[in-house]
């Protein structure tokens, strides 16, 4: 899930908004076979967090409105609303690691 949302935010708002050049493989978001450690997801997720909160904080008044399209997303939005749309995709799947982990661990 981590891999996924790392994809997430790097291609709809580093790449997208921020312009880092990001190139996103979404079905290999949920099937790499690489088996990176723990601490490199994390480590790319961190850093993808980390893009997200410079590129808000690098916006102006005016280019909260700017028109904003991108692959799987319609045209009409803006950038407001792309970041809307991210920060809450990312809640609804901490939400579910989070419930996840808990039935794992239960019982134990």
């Amino acid at each position: 899930m981590l891999l996924h949302l790392t994809g997430n935010l790097n291609y709809y708002i580093g790449a997208q908004i921020a312009g880092t050049g990001y190139v996103r493989n979404r079905p290999l978001e949920f099937s790499d076979a690489t088996k990176k450690t723990k601490k490199q997801v994390l480590g790319d997720f961190d850093h993808a967090v980390r893009v997200v909160v410079e590129t808000i904080r690098k916006q102006k008044a005016e280019d909260w409105t700017q028109a904003y399209a991108a692959e799987r997303e319609p045209e009409s939005k803006d950038r407001f609303t792309v970041f809307f749309r991210c920060a809450a995709h990312t809640y609804h799947h901490v939400g579910q690691i989070t419930y996840l982990s808990k039935e794992l661990t239960a019982g134990r």
